[in-house]
């Protein structure tokens, strides 16, 4: 079974309730979704397997790699219980915070987090139940913060409690989140997307736990993490824009703004980015998206974001698949502009100087110059197909790659399609594997150009150096080279 992508822009689902069973998964990827998120704030370690059985079950199938992130819950800060299960709290009102689990009531509650206080200062606005009420710390020690109301409303057992612009002295790997990332590295996830991420420490935290065994994208939604976004960006293989809790802790003005920016921050670095939440929100109860978030997901892809994400979409939502058609719908649409094309080409990063910056920047010239209909990139690690897609070209990238889990990463990366192939014996062997692809895939046709990256000696990582043109000869012939 061929299955061809035409467009760039990556497309991550989320499943759940609703896309579970084997035909569910294979149904959304054969309509656009490259890489499957696996939620773990929600489900069992059993649902996660059978899931992640089903994907792979697709994958044998269809013979494409397919991308499987695990999405750890990271900590959740929340307020204790009350004796009535909720109060009303109004604006002026005094309120305490303390260690104390007693149920609350309309003048404290427990709020069982002393890494907070140990963070709070007098002024220190605390916001509850996803931003819905403020509160601002008067006076607090280490174990209790008084408050004044700021803006008042119910408030009720376990909502969540968010400390903008403070960092807290919290690891983003929860006991939970331990325990879940080795169950989800012993299944074989591709990707492990880190909750909570505040500095380059968290990160480099988490990968010594993982050790390789997968790649890592780092959650940014707090917003103290942009005061280290550079660091994070280099610390990390990837970065999600988590819109949602950014949205909590921000004036939901800054959201769009900071969006950009950390976009081109990391295509500038070469890692994946994902812009994710709410993208398709009304289509979890309707089978059409309102014509703004139709232009949410369109900003993303033009801005020249990796990835669009589905959250609840597609998990929990009616028309998982129909959102599905929606998003690969939009993201070819913004394709057909010369506008989008343009905006991408001057947009190039800044290239350091290297052999291989220098082939992948010659790569995209050449493609270009001589309308090549595909770009071939050998890699193992796939730091060559990295380094191409970041020049964000016109031609699709066919990413071959002698490693299932290299092939399975970058399906998450602008404009590849990865493949299995062997490591090429010759530069005849290399010029043939490539353009087999290339055809098999439907990429080209007779008399079509196609440009091929690799280094020598094959096989070796980290050694791009070589940079071929090939023209499709009838089949039976030799593919007609030049360098």
């Amino acid at each position: 079974m061929s299955v061809t992508r035409e467009h760039r822009t990556k497309i991550v689902a989320t499943l759940g309730p609703s896309s579970s069973t084997e035909a569910q998964i294979e149904e959304l990827f054969m309509n656009g979704v490259d890489v499957f998120r696996l939620n773990f704030s929600h489900g069992e370690y059993e649902e996660h397997q059978a899931r992640y059985d089903a994907i792979r079950a697709v994958e044998n199938k269809t013979a494409r790699p397919i991308a499987i992130m695990m999405d750890l819950q990271g900590p959740k800060l929340r307020v204790g219980t009350f004796a009535d299960d909720s109060i009303q709290l109004e604006m002026g009102d005094a309120f305490r915070l303390d260690l104390d689990k007693t149920p609350g009531d309309q003048k404290r509650v427990c709020l069982p987090h002393p890494e907070i206080f140990a963070a709070l200062k007098p002024d220190t606005d605390l916001l509850l139940d996803d931003g819905r009420l403020r509160l601002r710390v008067q006076e607090c020690g280490e174990d209790y913060a008084e408050t004044i109301v700021a803006v008042g409303g119910p408030l009720s057992n376990r909502k969540g409690v968010n400390v903008p612009g403070v960092i807290l002295p919290l690891s983003p790997l929860t006991e939970k989140d331990r325990k879940d990332l080795e169950f989800g590295l012993e299944m074989g996830v591709d990707w492990v997307a880190l909750s909570f991420v505040q500095r380059p420490e968290d990160i480099i935290e988490a990968k010594k736990l993982i050790q390789d065994r997968a790649t890592v994208v780092a959650k940014l939604e707090k917003p103290s993490a942009i005061d280290y976004l550079e660091e994070i960006v280099e610390a990390t293989d990837g970065v999600m824009v988590a819109r949602g809790d950014l949205g909590v802790e921000m004036p939901p003005e800054d959201v769009p703004i900071l969006q950009t920016r950390i976009v081109k921050s990391c295509r500038k670095a070469g890692k994946p980015v994902i812009v994710a939440t709410q993208m398709l929100d009304s289509m979890v109860e309707r089978p059409v998206p309102t014509r703004a978030e139709a232009t949410d997901v369109a900003n993303a892809v033009k801005e020249g974001a990796d990835a669009v994400m589905l959250s609840a979409e597609t998990a929990a939502g009616a028309y998982p698949v129909e959102a599905v058609k929606m998003m690969n719908r939009i993201i070819l649409r913004c394709q057909q502009e010369d506008s989008y094309w343009r905006f991408l080409s001057e947009d190039q990063p800044e290239l350091e100087s290297t052999t291989p910056d220098a082939i992948s920047a010659a790569v995209y010239q050449v493609a270009g110059t001589i309308g090549a209909k595909a770009i071939a990139t050998y890699t193992n690690s796939g730091s060559t197909t990295l380094r191409v897609s970041r020049q964000r070209p016109k031609a699709p990238i066919i990413c071959l790659t002698p490693r299932d889990d290299t092939a399975r990463r970058m399906a998450l990366v602008w404009g590849v399609h990865s493949t299995r192939a062997p490591d090429a014996r010759s530069m005849e062997d290399m010029i043939e594997t490539a353009v087999h692809q290339a055809r098999i895939d439907g990429f080209v046709e007779t008399n079509d150009r196609i440009v091929i990256t690799a280094g020598l000696p094959f096989g070796t990582p980290g050694k791009t150096n070589i940079l071929r043109i090939a023209r499709i000869q009838p089949k039976n012939q030799l593919h007609e080279t030049s360098l």
